[in-house]
């Protein structure tokens, strides 16, 4: 396994799942498994919503389900949303079902991931029988992205902007040094719609070689139990993707949902919740600085923030004592049991976690 302070042209080592690293484990396992009424810091999906309007958007489309289901209006609000014409768009069941296309639909022979960040990359290209390399950015560099540490024999490499669990948003620019001839540059941007102005983002950019972005519409809109994504990439991608989508991929109440989380009104809604994140994050991370026993990622750019916590494990259990759902950080690679992962919420919720915590850290001691 190469590090970032490893810069040389030998293909990243595969590492085994045998490391010890649960790539199946999610968010949502924190609060299912949970004391019913656990407020939820586990889970990135925006709080409050799908808001009433989307609601009801979706509820007028259920009187369609007797037709198969036609997204060709959703692929084309997708692309007018991005300035691209429609053959560089695909809609999918949320994002997770795209990474299991470019899994399945691509022929690769070196992927390479780079962690810590979402690990159904990862799982979906073993499933799919493939030797996966992983490059580890390190705490000590801020888990920014260093593009010498990505080998050069790498011919699919998955990176997420801003990375989830880190919630560092790397500079496009640096991400885009990651293009090479011969080489699929896969960036996860699930969470880029809740970053002010979207100032790192990729999607829309066709002058990088081989850019596949993925986006969700689950996070900010609160979608999860839908299922609604979609693919941008150039139109021989998205063709080879499509071929192995099963027919109607996508349903009709999601594809009404999509169209509709891509007019202006909607936009400009999420930039406005973009925004108090983005406050709602300072409130949080001014809060977990009071703590010497606490060390957080103060880079964070996206809806969550990573911690460092001594004895995380029992710090976790005693928050779910008190109510509070966090997200464990030992299932990605990269990282061990001391981290934690927390939604950011509003500044109420934030100031009742942060009594949680203390409360927590004074009992584990």
């Amino acid at each position: 396994m190469y590090t970032s302070s490893e810069h040389d042209d030998r293909a990243a080592l595969p590492e085994r799942p045998a490391s010890g690293h649960d790539l199946r484990h999610h968010g949502d396992a924190e609060v299912r498994d949970g004391a019913p009424g656990l407020v939820d810091l586990a889970v990135n999906v925006r709080a409050g919503t799908p808001p009433h309007w989307l609601r009801e958007h979706i509820a007028d489309a259920l009187g369609s389900l007797a037709a198969y289901p036609d997204g060709r209006a959703a692929r084309a609000a997708v692309a007018r949303r991005h300035g691209l014409p429609v053959n560089r768009v695909l809609l999918t069941a949320g994002a997770a079902e795209a990474f299991v296309l470019l899994a399945r639909a691509l022929r690769v022979r070196r992927p390479v991931v780079v962690h810590p960040q979402f690990t159904e990359p990862e799982a979906a290209l073993r499933d799919a029988g493939h030797e996966v390399g992983r490059v580890l950015l390190r705490e000590a560099d801020g888990f920014r992205l260093d593009p010498a540490a990505v080998p050069e024999a790498a011919d699919l490499v998955v990176i997420g902007n801003p990375t989830n669990p880190t919630s560092v948003l790397h500079p496009a620019d640096r991400i885009a040094e990651l293009a090479r001839p011969g080489r699929l540059l896969v960036v996860d941007e699930a969470f880029m719609d809740a970053v002010p102005g979207e100032v790192a983002a990729l999607a829309g950019r066709t002058d990088v070689p081989g850019l596949v972005v993925l986006r969700s519409l689950t996070k900010t809109w609160g979608l999860a139990g839908l299922r609604i994504g979609y693919v941008l990439a150039e139109p021989g991608t998205i063709a080879a993707l499509e071929r192995a989508q099963p027919l109607w991929p996508v349903s009709t109440p999601a594809l009404a949902a999509a169209e509709a989380c891509m007019g202006a009104a909607a936009l400009a809604e999420a930039a406005g919740a973009a925004e108090r994140i983005a406050a709602d994050r300072a409130h949080l991370l001014a809060g977990l600085a009071e703590f010497d026993e606490v060390r957080a990622v103060e880079a964070a750019a996206g809806p969550f923030v990573l911690v460092r916590v001594r004895r995380a494990r029992e710090v976790r259990e005693r928050l779910r004592g008190l109510g509070f759902a966090a997200r464990r950080g030992d299932t990605f690679p990269g990282l061990d049991g001391e981290w934690l992962r927390l939604a950011v919420r509003d500044r109420a919720t934030t100031n009742r976690f942060l009594q949680a915590l203390d409360q927590a850290l004074t009992a584990v001691g």
